[in-house]
Protein backbone atom coordinates (compact mmCIF):
# COMPACT_ATOMS: atom_id res chain seq x y z
CA UNK A 1 0.00 0.00 0.00
CA UNK A 2 1.36 3.64 -0.82
CA UNK A 3 1.54 5.05 2.68
CA UNK A 4 3.60 2.10 3.54
CA UNK A 5 5.98 2.53 0.81
CA UNK A 6 6.32 5.95 1.72
CA UNK A 7 6.47 5.28 5.71
CA UNK A 8 8.97 2.71 4.77
CA UNK A 9 10.89 4.68 2.93
CA UNK A 10 11.25 7.59 5.35
CA UNK A 11 12.49 5.33 8.17
CA UNK A 12 15.05 3.24 5.97
CA UNK A 13 16.11 6.56 5.32
CA UNK A 14 17.06 7.44 8.84
CA UNK A 15 17.81 4.10 9.84
CA UNK A 16 20.75 4.46 7.58
CA UNK A 17 22.17 7.58 8.61
CA UNK A 18 21.83 6.51 12.31
CA UNK A 19 24.30 3.37 11.49
CA UNK A 20 27.43 6.49 11.62
CA UNK A 21 29.57 6.41 14.60
CA UNK A 22 30.30 10.11 16.69
CA UNK A 23 33.30 11.17 15.69
CA UNK A 24 36.14 12.10 18.59
CA UNK A 25 35.47 15.95 18.60
CA UNK A 26 31.46 16.24 18.79
CA UNK A 27 31.80 15.40 23.30
CA UNK A 28 28.85 17.81 25.02
CA UNK A 29 29.00 18.53 28.48
CA UNK A 30 25.94 19.36 30.66
CA UNK A 31 25.53 22.74 31.91
CA UNK A 32 24.25 23.26 34.86
CA UNK A 33 23.04 27.01 35.25
CA UNK A 34 24.19 27.16 38.96
CA UNK A 35 20.47 26.86 40.17
CA UNK A 36 19.17 24.06 42.40
CA UNK A 37 15.83 24.06 43.88
CA UNK A 38 15.02 25.17 47.28
CA UNK A 39 13.81 22.54 49.62
CA UNK A 40 10.29 22.57 51.00
CA UNK A 41 8.46 20.55 53.83
CA UNK A 42 4.63 19.86 53.23
CA UNK A 43 2.62 19.38 56.40
CA UNK A 44 -0.94 18.50 56.49
CA UNK A 45 -2.96 18.89 59.47
CA UNK A 46 -6.35 17.14 58.71
CA UNK A 47 -8.59 16.37 56.09
CA UNK A 48 -8.95 13.39 53.58
CA UNK A 49 -6.23 11.63 52.90
CA UNK A 50 -6.90 12.11 49.44
CA UNK A 51 -6.43 16.13 49.09
CA UNK A 52 -3.27 15.20 51.13
CA UNK A 53 -1.99 12.32 48.73
CA UNK A 54 -2.78 14.79 45.82
CA UNK A 55 -1.02 17.98 47.02
CA UNK A 56 2.00 15.79 47.98
CA UNK A 57 2.21 14.50 43.91
CA UNK A 58 2.05 17.96 42.25
CA UNK A 59 4.63 19.74 44.66
CA UNK A 60 7.20 17.09 43.32
CA UNK A 61 6.13 16.74 39.98
CA UNK A 62 6.20 20.44 39.20
CA UNK A 63 9.87 20.23 39.44
CA UNK A 64 10.79 23.83 41.12
CA UNK A 65 10.87 21.93 44.61
CA UNK A 66 13.22 19.48 46.61
CA UNK A 67 10.36 17.99 48.78
CA UNK A 68 12.07 16.75 52.14
CA UNK A 69 10.82 16.37 55.42
CA UNK A 70 12.54 17.99 57.36
CA UNK A 71 12.32 21.17 59.55
CA UNK A 72 15.26 23.13 58.39
CA UNK A 73 13.68 23.12 54.59
CA UNK A 74 13.70 26.69 52.99
CA UNK A 75 9.62 26.73 52.64
CA UNK A 76 7.12 25.10 54.61
CA UNK A 77 3.69 24.70 53.04
CA UNK A 78 0.74 23.58 55.59
CA UNK A 79 -2.72 22.16 54.68
CA UNK A 80 -5.76 20.80 55.92
CA UNK A 81 -9.67 20.78 54.62
CA UNK A 82 -12.66 22.67 55.91
CA UNK A 83 -16.35 21.71 55.15
CA UNK A 84 -15.28 21.38 50.95
CA UNK A 85 -12.54 24.16 51.30
CA UNK A 86 -8.58 23.02 50.96
CA UNK A 87 -6.96 25.67 52.67
CA UNK A 88 -2.87 26.05 52.11
CA UNK A 89 -0.39 28.71 53.83
CA UNK A 90 3.28 28.97 52.79
CA UNK A 91 6.15 29.94 55.16
CA UNK A 92 9.53 30.85 55.10
CA UNK A 93 11.56 31.21 58.12
CA UNK A 94 7.96 30.76 59.88
CA UNK A 95 6.48 33.79 58.39
CA UNK A 96 3.63 33.86 56.03
CA UNK A 97 3.58 34.10 52.33
CA UNK A 98 0.59 33.81 51.72
CA UNK A 99 -2.52 31.52 52.28
CA UNK A 100 -5.01 29.91 49.59
CA UNK A 101 -7.87 27.91 49.76
CA UNK A 102 -10.45 26.28 46.91
CA UNK A 103 -13.64 25.18 47.30
CA UNK A 104 -16.06 22.52 45.91
CA UNK A 105 -13.25 20.61 43.61
CA UNK A 106 -12.29 17.49 43.75
CA UNK A 107 -8.60 16.50 45.29
CA UNK A 108 -6.62 16.45 42.35
CA UNK A 109 -8.05 19.64 40.91
CA UNK A 110 -7.76 21.40 44.06
CA UNK A 111 -4.36 20.64 44.04
CA UNK A 112 -3.42 21.12 40.77
CA UNK A 113 -5.07 25.38 41.53
CA UNK A 114 -3.05 25.45 44.99
CA UNK A 115 0.12 24.37 43.87
CA UNK A 116 -0.27 26.41 40.59
CA UNK A 117 -0.55 29.50 43.13
CA UNK A 118 2.43 28.81 45.20
CA UNK A 119 4.61 28.64 41.86
CA UNK A 120 2.96 32.03 40.49
CA UNK A 121 3.69 33.75 44.04
CA UNK A 122 7.30 32.40 44.07
CA UNK A 123 8.40 32.45 41.16
CA UNK A 124 5.65 33.86 38.36
CA UNK A 125 5.47 30.48 36.78
CA UNK A 126 1.49 30.04 35.15
CA UNK A 127 -0.45 27.32 35.72
CA UNK A 128 1.72 24.22 35.13
CA UNK A 129 0.14 21.51 36.98
CA UNK A 130 -2.95 22.06 34.57
CA UNK A 131 -0.81 20.88 31.40
CA UNK A 132 -1.14 17.31 30.27
CA UNK A 133 1.25 15.30 28.58
CA UNK A 134 -0.13 13.25 25.36
CA UNK A 135 1.71 10.07 23.99
CA UNK A 136 1.56 7.11 21.99
CA UNK A 137 1.18 3.55 23.95
CA UNK A 138 1.77 0.40 22.00
CA UNK A 139 -1.53 -1.39 22.72
CA UNK A 140 -1.24 -4.53 20.42
CA UNK A 141 1.12 -6.10 17.48
CA UNK A 142 0.94 -3.02 14.76
CA UNK A 143 -1.93 -0.79 17.32
CA UNK A 144 -0.48 2.47 18.74
CA UNK A 145 -3.07 4.43 20.62
CA UNK A 146 -3.07 8.21 21.93
CA UNK A 147 -3.43 8.78 25.62
CA UNK A 148 -3.08 11.63 27.43
CA UNK A 149 -2.03 12.36 31.59
CA UNK A 150 -1.66 14.64 34.23
CA UNK A 151 2.48 15.79 34.93
CA UNK A 152 2.49 13.72 37.71
CA UNK A 153 1.66 10.63 35.85
CA UNK A 154 -1.98 10.36 37.11
CA UNK A 155 -5.53 10.46 34.83
CA UNK A 156 -4.63 8.64 32.27
CA UNK A 157 -7.11 8.93 29.74
CA UNK A 158 -7.35 7.51 26.17
CA UNK A 159 -7.49 9.95 23.35
CA UNK A 160 -8.17 7.29 20.08
CA UNK A 161 -9.57 4.35 19.99
CA UNK A 162 -8.94 3.46 16.01
CA UNK A 163 -6.96 -0.06 16.25
CA UNK A 164 -4.86 1.22 14.03
CA UNK A 165 -1.31 3.00 14.36
CA UNK A 166 -2.12 7.09 15.66
CA UNK A 167 1.48 8.42 16.38
CA UNK A 168 3.24 12.23 16.65
CA UNK A 169 0.49 13.94 18.75
CA UNK A 170 0.67 17.56 19.20
CA UNK A 171 -1.42 20.22 21.03
CA UNK A 172 -3.08 22.56 19.68
CA UNK A 173 -2.60 25.71 21.69
CA UNK A 174 -4.79 26.20 24.87
CA UNK A 175 -5.09 22.35 25.19
CA UNK A 176 -8.13 21.75 23.91
CA UNK A 177 -7.75 19.90 20.60
CA UNK A 178 -5.26 17.31 19.62
CA UNK A 179 -3.46 16.72 16.21
CA UNK A 180 -1.93 13.24 14.90
CA UNK A 181 -1.17 10.98 12.63
CA UNK A 182 -3.78 8.01 11.26
CA UNK A 183 -2.67 5.61 9.08
CA UNK A 184 -5.56 3.47 7.68
CA UNK A 185 -5.57 1.37 4.74
CA UNK A 186 -3.80 2.94 1.82
CA UNK A 187 -3.70 6.57 3.67
CA UNK A 188 -2.22 8.61 6.24
CA UNK A 189 -4.29 11.56 7.35
CA UNK A 190 -4.08 14.19 10.01
CA UNK A 191 -6.31 14.03 12.12
CA UNK A 192 -8.06 16.70 14.82
CA UNK A 193 -9.63 15.32 18.11
CA UNK A 194 -11.36 18.41 20.22
CA UNK A 195 -10.72 17.08 24.15
CA UNK A 196 -12.96 20.16 25.42
CA UNK A 197 -15.62 19.93 24.72
CA UNK A 198 -15.39 16.69 23.01
CA UNK A 199 -16.54 16.61 19.75
CA UNK A 200 -15.71 14.28 16.40
CA UNK A 201 -12.68 14.29 15.91
CA UNK A 202 -11.85 15.71 12.18
CA UNK A 203 -9.76 15.12 8.83
CA UNK A 204 -6.96 18.08 8.45
CA UNK A 205 -5.21 16.74 5.73
CA UNK A 206 -5.60 13.68 3.39
CA UNK A 207 -3.16 13.88 0.47
CA UNK A 208 -2.20 11.00 -1.72
CA UNK A 209 1.42 9.65 0.10
CA UNK A 210 2.60 10.88 3.82
CA UNK A 211 0.40 13.26 5.51
CA UNK A 212 2.50 13.40 9.04
CA UNK A 213 4.53 15.64 11.15
CA UNK A 214 1.50 17.87 12.16
CA UNK A 215 2.80 21.21 13.88
CA UNK A 216 0.67 24.17 14.95
CA UNK A 217 1.50 27.48 14.73
CA UNK A 218 1.53 29.24 18.59
CA UNK A 219 -1.38 31.90 17.28
CA UNK A 220 -3.24 28.78 15.95
CA UNK A 221 -3.83 29.81 12.48
CA UNK A 222 -1.22 27.80 10.53
CA UNK A 223 -0.03 24.09 10.81
CA UNK A 224 3.49 22.69 9.11
CA UNK A 225 3.43 19.18 8.18
CA UNK A 226 5.57 16.71 5.92
CA UNK A 227 3.74 15.85 2.79
CA UNK A 228 4.68 13.80 -0.32
CA UNK A 229 1.75 14.31 -2.94
CA UNK A 230 4.41 13.83 -5.71
CA UNK A 231 6.56 11.26 -4.24
CA UNK A 232 9.22 13.64 -2.84
CA UNK A 233 8.63 13.76 1.37
CA UNK A 234 8.87 17.66 2.14
CA UNK A 235 7.59 20.74 4.49
CA UNK A 236 4.74 22.56 4.06
CA UNK A 237 2.54 25.26 5.60
CA UNK A 238 -1.20 25.69 5.31
CA UNK A 239 -4.13 27.29 7.22
CA UNK A 240 -5.41 25.23 10.04
CA UNK A 241 -9.01 26.58 8.56
CA UNK A 242 -7.97 26.71 4.66
CA UNK A 243 -6.62 24.77 1.93
CA UNK A 244 -4.10 26.69 0.14
CA UNK A 245 -0.89 25.13 0.64
CA UNK A 246 2.61 26.43 0.71
CA UNK A 247 5.39 24.49 0.08
CA UNK A 248 8.64 25.11 1.91
CA UNK A 249 11.13 22.39 0.70
CA UNK A 250 11.76 21.06 -2.52
CA UNK A 251 14.04 18.45 -3.35
CA UNK A 252 15.38 14.64 -2.75
CA UNK A 253 16.60 15.25 0.66
CA UNK A 254 13.45 13.69 3.26
CA UNK A 255 12.22 16.04 5.80
CA UNK A 256 10.39 15.14 8.93
CA UNK A 257 9.56 16.75 12.40
CA UNK A 258 8.62 20.46 12.22
CA UNK A 259 7.88 22.59 15.00
CA UNK A 260 7.59 26.37 15.68
CA UNK A 261 9.33 29.02 17.37
CA UNK A 262 7.70 31.03 19.47
CA UNK A 263 6.89 34.20 17.43
CA UNK A 264 5.25 32.07 15.02
CA UNK A 265 7.59 33.18 12.25
CA UNK A 266 10.05 30.23 11.18
CA UNK A 267 9.64 26.20 11.78
CA UNK A 268 12.48 24.09 12.82
CA UNK A 269 12.26 20.98 10.82
CA UNK A 270 15.15 17.90 10.48
CA UNK A 271 16.40 17.30 6.57
CA UNK A 272 19.12 14.80 5.15
CA UNK A 273 20.27 17.36 2.80
CA UNK A 274 23.42 17.14 3.39
CA UNK A 275 23.87 13.02 4.26
CA UNK A 276 23.07 12.73 7.56
CA UNK A 277 19.62 13.86 9.79
CA UNK A 278 20.40 17.23 10.55
CA UNK A 279 18.55 20.29 12.24
CA UNK A 280 17.35 23.68 10.14
CA UNK A 281 14.90 26.41 10.52
CA UNK A 282 13.22 28.59 7.87
CA UNK A 283 10.70 31.26 7.52
CA UNK A 284 6.97 30.30 7.26
CA UNK A 285 7.03 32.47 4.14
CA UNK A 286 9.57 29.94 2.76
CA UNK A 287 12.79 32.73 3.32
CA UNK A 288 16.06 32.26 5.13
CA UNK A 289 16.48 28.44 5.35
CA UNK A 290 19.52 28.19 7.23
CA UNK A 291 20.97 24.85 8.95
CA UNK A 292 21.33 25.02 12.82
CA UNK A 293 24.80 24.50 15.05
CA UNK A 294 23.93 21.14 16.91
CA UNK A 295 26.62 18.37 18.15
CA UNK A 296 26.29 14.66 17.18
CA UNK A 297 25.96 12.96 14.10
CA UNK A 298 22.59 13.04 13.75
CA UNK A 299 20.46 15.26 15.03
CA UNK A 300 16.51 14.41 15.44
CA UNK A 301 13.31 15.56 16.50
CA UNK A 302 13.43 18.97 17.38
CA UNK A 303 11.08 21.16 19.28
CA UNK A 304 11.30 25.04 20.18
CA UNK A 305 10.87 26.17 23.59
CA UNK A 306 8.85 29.35 24.77
CA UNK A 307 12.57 31.28 25.42
CA UNK A 308 13.96 30.88 22.10
CA UNK A 309 16.39 27.21 22.38
CA UNK A 310 15.58 23.73 20.99
CA UNK A 311 16.01 20.87 22.70
CA UNK A 312 17.13 17.75 19.85
CA UNK A 313 18.16 14.34 19.81
CA UNK A 314 21.49 13.28 18.92
CA UNK A 315 23.79 10.34 18.33
CA UNK A 316 26.83 9.88 21.24
CA UNK A 317 28.34 7.16 22.10
CA UNK A 318 26.18 4.63 20.90
CA UNK A 319 23.23 6.04 21.96
CA UNK A 320 20.50 8.69 21.65
CA UNK A 321 20.93 11.50 23.99
CA UNK A 322 19.41 15.22 24.23
CA UNK A 323 20.84 18.20 23.94
CA UNK A 324 19.76 21.66 24.26
CA UNK A 325 20.74 24.43 21.70
CA UNK A 326 20.38 28.14 23.03
CA UNK A 327 19.95 30.30 19.83
CA UNK A 328 20.60 33.57 22.06
CA UNK A 329 24.16 32.33 22.56
CA UNK A 330 24.59 29.48 19.98
CA UNK A 331 26.14 27.15 22.45
CA UNK A 332 24.67 22.95 22.70
CA UNK A 333 24.73 21.63 25.71
CA UNK A 334 23.55 18.13 27.27
CA UNK A 335 20.35 17.81 28.48
CA UNK A 336 21.13 14.72 30.95
CA UNK A 337 24.47 12.17 30.80
CA UNK A 338 21.38 9.52 32.20
CA UNK A 339 21.88 6.54 29.81
CA UNK A 340 19.88 5.13 27.37
CA UNK A 341 18.42 6.13 24.27
CA UNK A 342 16.01 9.20 24.50
CA UNK A 343 13.92 10.17 21.53
CA UNK A 344 10.96 12.82 20.72
CA UNK A 345 11.84 15.23 23.47
CA UNK A 346 9.11 18.16 24.07
CA UNK A 347 9.68 21.44 26.28
CA UNK A 348 7.09 21.93 29.33
CA UNK A 349 5.46 25.56 29.51
CA UNK A 350 7.86 26.28 32.30
CA UNK A 351 11.00 25.83 29.25
CA UNK A 352 12.83 24.40 31.76
CA UNK A 353 11.62 20.73 32.06
CA UNK A 354 11.38 18.49 28.92
CA UNK A 355 9.43 14.94 28.91
CA UNK A 356 11.07 12.71 26.76
CA UNK A 357 10.78 8.49 25.59
CA UNK A 358 13.64 6.95 26.73
CA UNK A 359 14.50 3.27 26.11
CA UNK A 360 16.92 0.61 27.60
CA UNK A 361 16.84 -1.70 25.35
CA UNK A 362 13.96 -3.79 26.98
CA UNK A 363 11.17 -1.44 27.03
CA UNK A 364 10.38 2.21 25.97
CA UNK A 365 8.60 4.92 28.88
CA UNK A 366 8.04 8.51 29.44
CA UNK A 367 10.78 10.78 31.58
CA UNK A 368 10.94 14.22 32.84
CA UNK A 369 14.13 15.67 32.71
CA UNK A 370 15.23 18.95 34.26
CA UNK A 371 17.57 20.91 31.45
CA UNK A 372 18.97 22.88 34.60
CA UNK A 373 20.36 20.27 36.49
CA UNK A 374 20.33 16.99 34.45
CA UNK A 375 17.52 15.35 37.00
CA UNK A 376 15.38 12.90 35.66
CA UNK A 377 11.89 11.39 36.89
CA UNK A 378 9.69 8.86 35.27
CA UNK A 379 6.67 9.91 34.40
CA UNK A 380 4.85 6.83 33.67
CA UNK A 381 5.69 2.91 35.06
CA UNK A 382 3.60 0.75 32.75
CA UNK A 383 4.44 -2.67 30.72
CA UNK A 384 3.33 -1.08 27.49
CA UNK A 385 6.02 0.62 25.33
CA UNK A 386 5.29 4.45 25.60
CA UNK A 387 6.95 7.22 22.92
CA UNK A 388 6.55 10.36 21.47
CA UNK A 389 5.12 12.51 24.15
CA UNK A 390 4.27 16.30 23.70
CA UNK A 391 4.04 18.69 26.44
CA UNK A 392 0.46 21.06 26.33
CA UNK A 393 0.41 24.92 27.25
CA UNK A 394 -1.51 26.24 29.83
CA UNK A 395 -5.18 24.46 29.72
CA UNK A 396 -7.31 27.62 28.98
CA UNK A 397 -10.51 26.87 31.33
CA UNK A 398 -13.57 27.30 28.83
Amino acid sequence: MMYKRFFSGLMAAFALLFAAPLTANEGINIVVEGKTNPTLRFNWNSGPAENKAALHSFLKACGWFDVIDRADAFYELVGHCEGNKTVVTLRCGGAPLGAWQVSGADARTAAKTLVDAVLKKLFNIDGICRTKIAFCADVADGIKEIYSCDIDGGDVTQITRYGSLCVEPCWFPGGQSIGYTKYGKGVTQIVETRLSPRVESRVLTSFAGLNTGVAISPDTSLMAMVLSPDHLVDLYVRPVQGKQLRRLTKGRSVEASPCWSPDGKQVCFVSDESGRPRIYAIGADGSGRRLLPSVGRETVTPDWSGDNKIVYCTRYGGDYTMAVLDLATGKNYRATDVKGTWESPAWGPDNRQVVCKRSDGARASLFIVDTWTGGVRQLLATKNHLSMPAWSGIQVRK
